[in-house]
């Protein structure tokens, strides 16, 4: 796996914001849509030929400007980024994709689970149809543990994984039908911090409309995170970064992820040990930005995360530590 040499834009936990750069493979590029018009700005709509199917995206800015890929989090889409491109800076060629079994993209083939090294697998699969030697990235949760290549590794987690994914297909049961309204509320239910207008637009990428209502267009193996994570150590960890040639920026939230997955969880000794590692071995290389805000504050306030992503992508100078 090649080394990361270019700009880290976000989080190695689970409150994040991600930047780096990759070598490539060989996947192509199948169709690309004409440009749209809506609240996200200008953009087009891209289908990258994978060997399961095919990775949607969605792509703003010219093809001429430096590359940023953009990697949404658990269970979301490309449109969480609809509201925070906008008002980044127009200089730059910017592509949000749809992880598989998420969005519009194809789901993985039955037998196959949805490990954390698959997503990074996935990310190079983009660069190389995107024809990308060296480009920027951007994450948003799991897309910052996807970017930052955060490999840890628990048996535990593999066997339910396994376990999770059997049953499902044993399953066999259909996709629930609700409709648009129940959709929504369902989600907000289960997501609350993200707003409704939010909610709807994650919603428009992440259903099907069938005769009867609607249909999550996400594989139902990817239900729980956890199914899908590795796990190391510390000290694996350390080598990790030690290896990392990226400069980083770890944008986090006041009210993140902990506080809507794991309610009454006060252990911060992971972010903790992550945030001083990073300091520790990166020096000035490592910037970090805490702003007030939920775990979709790039959503419900992207005004508050722009202005600093928009000065580490354009320059090498430090930036404020707080906001």
């Amino acid at each position: 796996m090649p080394s990361l040499t270019g700009r880290l834009e976000g989080a190695v936990s689970r409150n994040l914001l991600h930047v780096a750069s990759q070598d490539s493979g060989s996947p192509k590029l199948e169709k690309q849509a004409p440009g749209v018009w809506g609240h996200a700005g200008q953009f087009s709509e891209l289908k990258l030929a994978v060997p399961w199917g095919h990775i949607a995206a969605k792509a703003w800015g010219s093809q001429q400007g430096p590359p940023v890929l953009c990697l949404h989090g658990w269970l979301d889409n490309a449109n969480s980024f609809d509201r925070l491109i906008p008002l980044l800076s127009k200089d730059f060629h910017y592509v949000a994709m749809d992880f598989g079994g998420h969005g519009l993209s194809s789901h993985y083939s039955p037998g196959l689970p949805y490990y954390h090294q698959n997503f990074v697998s996935e990310v190079r699969r983009v660069a190389a149809a995107l024809k990308w030697s060296r480009f920027s990235l951007i994450g948003h949760s799991f897309g910052g543990l996807v970017g930052g290549m955060e490999i840890e590794n628990l048996l535990t987690y593999k066997r339910r994984n396994t376990e999770h994914t059997l049953q499902v297909e044993a399953s066999k049961k259909p996709s629930k039908v609700v409709s648009q309204e129940a959709m929504l509320q369902g989600f907000l239910k289960n997501n609350s911090h993200v707003g409704e207008e939010c909610g709807a637009l994650l919603l428009q990428r992440g259903t099907t409309q069938v005769a009867t209502g609607l249909v999550l267009n996400r594989d139902r193996r990817i239900a729980k995170i956890e199914h899908c994570l590795d796990f190391v150590s510390k000290e694996l960890f350390e080598h990790y970064i030690r290896k990392l040639q990226a400069r980083v920026l770890l944008i986090k939230a006041t009210q993140g992820y902990h506080d809507v997955r794991r309610e009454n969880d006060a252990n911060t000794e992971p972010m903790l040990f992550k945030i001083g590692m990073l300091r520790a071995v990166l020096k000035e290389r490592f910037q970090f930005v805490e702003v007030t805000g939920n775990h979709y504050v790039h959503m419900n306030q992207p005004q508050l995360v722009a202005s600093v992503i928009n000065s580490f992508l354009q320059s090498k100078e430090r930036i404020p530590a707080q906001l």
